[in-house]
């Protein structure tokens, strides 16, 4: 088995989101968040006989995966969000939902910290580069046209919601007026308007969060989300585990409803005696966060929350 780039991408929670996907022998597994490949990696060293999926729509981890020669791996340059697809594609799951073969599947909802070091995916403002932030560099608007084509209130609830900014209202204002002037086009041209209205003393943490929406919002990110953990639901066999890292308090939310309930809104069903009736079952009842250790060596970790949940 051939090296995973370790340089492109250091996996968070390593030993402890596979060690929740309680991997048996010739079993099915979905890594839906294939990134640098790390976590495909471990996985396959502990799998015998058994099949992997990985999933990633970016061209950068696609060329990761080419070189990866790996007994019993496929991957799929597709958005996770057509999980249930692939799978049917792949007979690992009925046309009608009927006999699903996933053992488990393992998704870290992080942006990998290769696109954070690439000037030219516009995912930083350490860099002055093209705001384009597409994970999918062939299709959708890029954060320049959300800048430039969304009106102002649209523009709040953004930044506000996905990033819970509390000046979104005077950012978003000032966006529209800026953009009357010229338009957006490097990630210096936003960090000039953030600069005029954030805290002082806070105006990077703030930008971070004004960037994190924006992402978000041009990779439908949340969407993308409620429908994989939806998918995840029909493919997985009884007993088959969900592995997820998050990282904010927006996608760990989901996570943690559709663990308890099956849906993204957390509303909980019960039989006639009381009983919740839900198609998970949490594993751990308290979240999983990386060890001091790991937080010191990998600052990308410290945000990080794992949940794992069993199909019944």
């Amino acid at each position: 088995m051939e090296e995973a780039n370790s340089a492109y991408h250091v996996p968070v929670l390593l030993n402890e989101s596979i060690t929740g996907l309680d991997i048996k022998d010739g079993g099915v597994y979905v890594d839906v968040t294939f990134g640098g490949g790390g976590h495909s990696k471990e996985i396959l060293r502990r799998l015998k006989g058994g099949k992997l999926y990985g999933f990633d729509q970016d061209a950068d981890a696609a060329a990761q995966a080419i070189g990866n020669d790996w007994a019993g791996f496929t991957f799929i340059a597709s958005n996770f969000r057509y999980l249930r697809n692939w799978m049917r594609y792949y007979g690992e799951v009925g046309a009608d939902d009927e006999n699903p073969k996933v053992d488990g599947i393992l998704a870290d909802l992080g942006v990998s910290s290769h696109h954070f070091d690439d000037e030219t995916r516009g995912f930083s403002f350490r860099f002055d580069s093209p705001i384009d932030m597409r994970m999918n560099k062939r299709a959708g608007k890029t954060a320049a046209d959300i800048l430039n084509e969304y009106d102002e209130e649209r523009l709040a609830n953004i930044i506000y919601i996905y990033g819970e900014v509390k000046q979104a209202r005077k950012l978003a204002s000032l966006i529209v007026k800026q953009r009357q002037v010229s338009h957006y086009k490097m990630t210096g041209d936003l960090v000039k308007t953030c600069e005029q209205c954030l805290p002082r003393e806070r105006v990077k943490k703030e930008m971070t969060k004004v960037f994190q929406a924006l992402r978000i919002e041009v990779n439908h990110e949340m969407d993308a989300l409620k429908e994989m953990l939806e998918a995840a639901i029909k493919v997985l066999k009884p007993g088959g585990r969900l592995s997820v890292i998050t990282y904010h308090s927006l996608e760990d939310r989901i996570v943690k409803n559709f663990m308890k309930s099956g849906n993204a809104e957390g509303i909980v069903k019960q039989d006639l005696f009381g009983r919740i009736e839900s198609p998970l079952m949490v594993v751990n009842k308290k979240i999983i966060l990386p060890t001091v250790e790991e937080q010191e060596q990998n600052p990308r970790s410290r945000s990080a929350k794992l949940r794992v949940a069993e199909k019944v």
